[in-house]
């Protein structure tokens, strides 16, 4: 099979599904091009994809595949056979997505004006952190970097030490390179604040908690934080796959509860995925949004639903990948580097799925399923199996590849 061909048949899935996503307003084009570029370290967003390639070769390539398998997945999406009878072809007609110049976007109707940047509508002097792990300790230090005075808790005295630890590491780094002097790092490590128990964030104006990936946990958390905390202070979650309303639910204060998915390792993903429920407050999301700028960070909006943007795009493609192999149309080699060559991403899926833990890539798949109830979502049999044979990748040093 032609590599192209492989390539194909994995992205021109994925390029509908963010149509779809678009089509549905649940994040407009900028946040789902911007997600995946940031989140995914793709060169290009799958809407400037699409104008790139052409609306109508996309459009007819699916429906020669929906044809073909009569997956609903390949169906070409409502608004892209309209685009296409609207003559909106993409970038060699001048507009699609997105409208085209000379070979770039322009400005249009939908491109954000310099007056809609987010502003801190509400005070944030003093940030808090649930948590010791790595995406715990990578907020920490990005906040603290930032200007922020941080206030983190861990359940003992040595997971407290070990963020500090990991800091200064990191810092070190820094000088090494020449990015950082030693009286930044004092700055920086001056702003930090280690405590073993949550009390100590009665007075931070917005706490991140990024503990178990557990509803129970999570919530006993939230129900905690609503009592300990001061009144107007946001609560936000990193959650990748919990439903965020339920923990806001169980606090008095729904309308401050808000997701900020940050990607690992923090201190480098530039991506936060600012999550909003039907609860939250448009200050506290105009808020959060504005803070993920002041860190640093590229914000995308979007609802309260699994996968948010990047995982919901990126899991299907991935599991797409495992059932092409399983079909033995090609080997987990060729579609590795048919993806690379010719999509231009950044690994191959089975790198890719390696490299994120099939246990955890398996749970994600779950979760989509469970949600969309998409026939085409269910996990490949392979990634179950991965799983079942504790197959997990890099962390176990075997997964679809093996490691050294």
């Amino acid at each position: 099979m032609p590599a192209t061909t492989i390539s194909d048949l994995l992205v021109l899935p994925y390029l509908n599904h963010a149509v779809r996503m678009y089509e549905q307003s649940y994040a407009t084009r900028n946040d789902i091009d911007n997600a995946m570029r940031f989140g995914c370290g793709y060169p290009e967003g799958p809407l400037t994809t699409l104008d790139r390639i052409g609306l109508d070769v996309v459009r007819d390539a699916l429906a020669a595949r929906y044809a073909e398998t009569g997956d609903h997945l390949h169906q070409p999406a409502g608004l892209l056979e309209r685009l296409v009878g609207d003559g909106r072809l993409g970038e060699k007609a001048g507009r699609g997505f997105w409208t085209w110049s000379d070979g770039a976007v322009v400005d249009d109707e939908e491109t954000p004006s310099a007056d809609d940047a987010p502003q801190l509508r509400h005070e944030i002097e003093q940030v808090g952190v649930v948590g010791t792990g790595t995406m715990a300790g990578g907020i920490v230090e990005v906040c603290a970097k930032a200007g922020y005075d941080v206030v983190y808790v861990g359940r003992s005295s040595d997971k407290v030490e070990g963020v500090r630890t990991s800091i200064e590491r990191s810092l070190d780094k820094a000088i090494a390179k020449g990015r950082l002097d030693e009286a930044a790092k004092a700055e920086v490590l001056g702003r930090l604040t280690g405590a073993t128990e949550r009390q100590a964030l009665a007075q931070v104006d917005l706490v991140v908690e990024a503990i178990a990936e557990d509803l129970d946990v999570k919530s006993e958390l939230f129900g905690d934080l609503d009592q300990i905390c001061k009144p107007g202070a946001i609560l936000a979650t990193t959650t990748s796959s919990l439903p965020i309303t339920e923990c806001a639910k169980v606090t008095s204060r729904p309308e401050s509860v808000i997701g900020m998915h940050f990607f690992n390792p923090a201190t480098i993903m530039k991506l936060v995925e600012v999550v909003t429920t039907d609860l939250t407050g448009a200050e506290v999301d105009e808020t959060t949004r504005a803070l993920c700028a002041a860190v640093g960070k590229v914000a995308v909006s979007c609802g309260d639903r699994s996968g948010f943007i990047v995982n919901a795009l990126l899991f299907p493609y991935l599991n797409d990948a495992v059932k092409l192999a399983e079909s033995g149309a090609a080997s987990l080699d060729e579609i590795d580097t048919a993806v690379k060559d010719e999509a231009r991403f950044p690994m191959g899926p089975f790198q890719l799925l390696d490299v994120v833990g099939n246990d955890v890539s398996l749970a994600i798949q779950q979760e989509l399923f469970r949600e969309f109830g998409e026939p085409g979502f269910a996990p490949a049999t392979t990634l179950e199996q991965k799983v079942a044979e504790g197959h997990l990748g890099r962390k176990t040093k075997k997964g679809f590849h093996d490691y050294a």
